[in-house]
């Protein structure tokens, strides 16, 4: 796509985080419509649509798909059910927009790194704190050197989510602490550090028996550093956002790196002291959306494409085995 056509998105299911994450930040962007949504319950798509002013609403997934006028999707369904419909989209010829995490395991976005790779279209995680510049600026000062050799690495994501009746707690979905908080924790880790971690060791707290409502897991770097990943759905540590990075010359500790517009700040020790950096309070959803556009209209790279996908998942899926647990699996897989 070229010229000054917005890219027309369409929106599979009517998710609770899809005003945040696509519905707001593309008012204020002149390249994106979201220009229809479907949704199982037709009913509740039309309240959405009626509610957030989109124009089309489809009967179904697959009908969405099919439309013409539809150039890319916003995949926010179910985990379990991330790489079937994304998987249709490709087939549709859609850009694709996939909620996190990617798929339900490595194997699985393999399988969608191969579809993305025999196509002409964009595939997107949306890792939003990836396109913020609060992000952009961590990388900057671990990879120029700043804070030396690292040796540290800790991130946590944790939140309580008592309602044990949620989508996130069901296996035949793909659920799981460490798919939905946990991907962030991974994600921000190999983001932050620019390395691919090895997984050492791994405890869950389960919910049932193959659900995680909480897990920590111990990492090694090749660099070597080592570090910690917490994330929890329900466990005593009830809200805990934040990273820790530490070399032999400094360190940054960050308050909420999810979404740095709420903490817009960071603060590094280093040989010259203690100082705080500051940024924009602009959206990482925003953000987000800019780098989409710009991939689709301009064949721009992105930085949370498959291939990247792929080592998170991998990631997931060694904290699991290591936790003696199985990986997740496709909602299509689950008998």
């Amino acid at each position: 796509m070229t010229g000054n056509t917005p890219v027309r998105i369409g929106i599979l299911g009517a998710a609770k985080i899809a005003p945040n994450a696509l519905v707001t930040p593309a008012r204020e962007n002149p390249d994106v419509v979201v220009a229809a949504v479907a949704a199982r319950d037709s009913a509740r798509a039309r309240a959405f649509a009626g509610k957030h002013g989109i124009a089309t609403v489809h009967e179904s997934y697959a009908a969405l798909l099919a439309d013409p006028e539809i150039d890319a999707v916003y995949n926010p369904l179910p985990n379990g059910l991330h790489g079937e419909w994304t998987r249709a989209a490709l087939a549709a010829g859609k850009h694709v927009l996939c909620e996190k995490p990617f798929t339900a395991n490595a194997a699985e976005a393999r399988e969608i790194e191969a579809l993305a790779a025999d196509s002409d279209r964009v595939v997107m995680e949306a890792f939003h704190y990836r396109y913020h510049p609060l992000t952009r600026r961590i990388e900057q000062i671990v990879g120029g050197g700043e804070l030396g050799r690292l040796q540290r690495v800790d991130v946590s994501f944790c939140f309580p989510l008592p309602k044990f009746s949620d989508i996130r707690y069901d296996w035949a979905l793909a659920g799981g602490a460490t798919m939905d908080a946990g991907c962030y924790a991974v994600h921000m880790a190999r983001t932050f550090t620019g390395e691919e971690p090895e997984v050492v060791a791994a405890q869950a707290k389960l919910r049932g028996d193959r659900i995680d409502r909480a897990m920590r897991a111990q990492l090694r770097f090749p660099g070597g550093a080592t570090g910690t990943l917490r994330s929890s759905m329900w466990s005593s540590d009830i809200l805990r956002i934040s990273a820790h990075l530490v070399g032999d010359r400094g360190s940054i500790r960050v308050l909420n790196p999810l979404m740095p517009q709420y903490f817009h700040r960071f603060t590094v020790r280093d040989a010259e002291g203690r100082h705080t950096e500051r940024f924009l309070r602009r959206s990482t959803y925003a953000f987000q959306l800019d780098a989409f556009a710009a991939a689709v209209l301009h064949g721009e790279p992105v930085e949370t494409g498959p291939a990247d996908s792929v080592a998170t998942m991998t990631v997931i899926d060694a904290i699991y085995a290591a936790a003696g647990l199985p990986a997740r699996v496709p909602a299509a897989a689950v008998a």
